[in-house]
């Protein structure tokens, strides 16, 4: 087996990973759960902006026309609006607006999508829609300030290529609809940012004709934006969903897409934002609740960032019902999160990735390794895992690193102290998540799969949710720790070093706590 030994810094570790998170739409955000879900996940993750559907939708009930006097006039209700983004800032999360779906009063036909039945049509005026959308944005600039708005990216509507999403799937009025908003985005000050077209995996052909369209319609265009998943057609059984799955290397060959139709463009320069992904799309498959989708999303968090300006994971909780209201508490759903704050095996690889240096020292099939300015080295492992065409995963997967350990700065010495050429022993933490460990999935298998489960038992997932952690003290020698890491099946683990200036007095001896070894003076 072969020792990785890393050395200089390769480069700084962006972090566009968590630049975004997806979730449900947009009115979930009132409910206690949801925001006790996001408050968590902000304070072991911290995401910086947040995009769900639903936003004109009937349930925030921003437009409401009314008639007097015999006219027809429109009043526009921030009610729930206001709440909505009120309680991210409050979390610390700012929203990425994605404009969609279609009022009813203002929809050209009666067709929709989801549980919640967003319309998926055009609007019957679009003079009234890019009312609407000044509307919106006017109303935000007043009341969170103009500043803090040109922060909060414009995506304008959801997967437009299917017609799931948008009325036949028609490009071209699309494309009316893509200029007609831009240009009302930018009425309200030209430094929002505005983008599109959202399409799903899939839909390379629209790239052309889009930058075309906006080319030749000087239409605005700061970014575009994308979706990335790996799963093939649902097969459904009652309540859940069945998929093959694609080598996660899948899902960063469609992150690098975009950039790639970009090229030789006019827009070759514009931000890429992946506004959706993760291994499946459909929102009840078991993958989700799965170490196995921990291990999997692993090399796409540690590699993504090289390739776009953002890739949002979809989504930050269970709290989310485009196919109605869950059935079970584990139920396959998209979240890092469950209800009511299970945390999943792919919450820590994500809390895991908060936690590594700036520095990137090394980064492989199976580890990335990172060290900070004050000598800490953190190191992300995991198992490499296939797509249900590859080979299963083995029980166990070794990795073995040489890391290089920094004397501590402005490190000195102490009683009983022999050190003078930096640190003799390092601190080795680690937190593991597998198959069994750190896998509250796993346990609630074991419970016999309570859909409701009681107040205790969801105490009891929630300790079996948390990562197994453990600490040790290795030797440093000529400047370097060996370090071996035995992973099981599914396993991603978290380590950091730290270098240990040792302050132990000379006169003391732990031996001697349980009676060994006394010394007679």
């Amino acid at each position: 087996m072969r020792t990785i030994v890393p050395d200089t810094s390769t480069g700084l570790l962006g972090d566009s990973w968590r630049t975004c998170v997806g979730t449900g739409r947009m009115e979930l955000a009132l409910r206690r759960d949801y925001q006790d879900s996001l408050a968590l996940v902000q304070r072991e993750i911290g995401f910086r902006h947040i995009r769900g559907h639903g936003l004109f939708s009937d349930g925030m009930g921003i437009y409401k026309p009314y008639e007097v006097d015999g006219r027809q006039e429109v009043l526009y209700s921030f009610t729930y609006l206001d709440q909505v983004v009120d309680a991210y800032l409050e979390l610390g999360i700012e929203p990425f607006l994605e404009l969609g779906f279609m009022p009813e009063a203002l929809a050209s036909g009666d067709a929709t999508v989801f549980w919640w039945k967003g319309n998926i049509t055009p609007p019957s005026s679009y003079d009234a829609w890019a009312d609407l959308v000044r509307a919106t944005l006017t109303h935000l600039v007043e009341r969170y300030g103009l500043e803090r708005v040109r922060g909060w990216p414009v995506e304008v509507w959801n997967e437009p290529n299917l017609v799931n999403f948008w009325l036949d799937a028609d490009q071209q009025e699309y494309f009316r609809l893509y200029e007609v908003t831009a240009r009302a985005v930018k009425d309200v000050d030209p430094q929002i940012q505005v983008g599109g077209p959202a399409i799903s995996p899939g839909a390379d052909a629209w790239w052309e004709p889009f930058l075309a369209f906006v080319e030749a319609h000087d239409a605005p265009l700061d970014f575009v934006s994308s979706h990335a998943y790996a799963t093939g057609p649902a097969q459904h059984v009652p309540f859940g969903t069945y998929q093959t799955l694609r080598e996660s290397d899948h899902l960063l060959e469609q992150l690098a897409a975009p950039r790639e139709h970009l090229a030789g463009t006019r827009y070759a320069g514009v931000p890429v934002h992946i506004t959706e992904y993760s291994s499946s799309y459909r929102p009840d498959n078991p993958v989700h609740d799965t170490a196995f989708n921990a291990a999997y999303l692993a090399p796409v968090l540690a590699a993504g960032g090289d390739l776009v300006d953002s890739f949002s994971y979809w989504t930050f909780s269970d709290m989310f019902e485009e196919e109605g209201v869950p059935a079970a508490i584990f139920h396959g759903g998209f979240g890092l999160l469950t209800h009511r704050q299970i945390k999943k095996p792919t919450f820590h690889l994500f809390a895991f990735m908060a936690r590594m240096g700036q520095h990137v020292l090394a980064r492989g099939d199976d580890h990335l390794v990172c060290r900070d300015d004050d000598g800490r080295v953190t190191v992300l492992a995991w198992q490499p895992v296939h797509g249900t065409e590859g080979p299963a995963a083995p029980v166990r997967h070794e990795v073995r690193l040489s890391l290089p350990v920094a004397d501590p700065a402005g490190t000195g010495t102490c009683s009983g102290s022999t050190s003078t050429s930096g640190p003799a022993t390092v601190l080795v933490e680690t937190a593991s998540v597998d198959e069994t460990e750190g896998n509250a999935f796993a346990a609630w298998q074991h419970m016999g799969r309570p859909r409701s489960p009681s107040e205790r038992q969801v105490a009891t997932l929630r300790a079996l949710a948390e990562p197994v952690r453990r600490h040790a003290s290795l030797p440093v020698v000529d400047g370097r720790v060996e370090l071996d890491l035995d992973l099981r099946r599914h396993g991603v683990t978290f380590v950091e070093i730290t270098p240990v200036v040792d302050e132990t007095p000379s006169w003391l001896d732990d031996r001697r706590i349980v009676g060994q070894d006394e010394v007679v003076r």
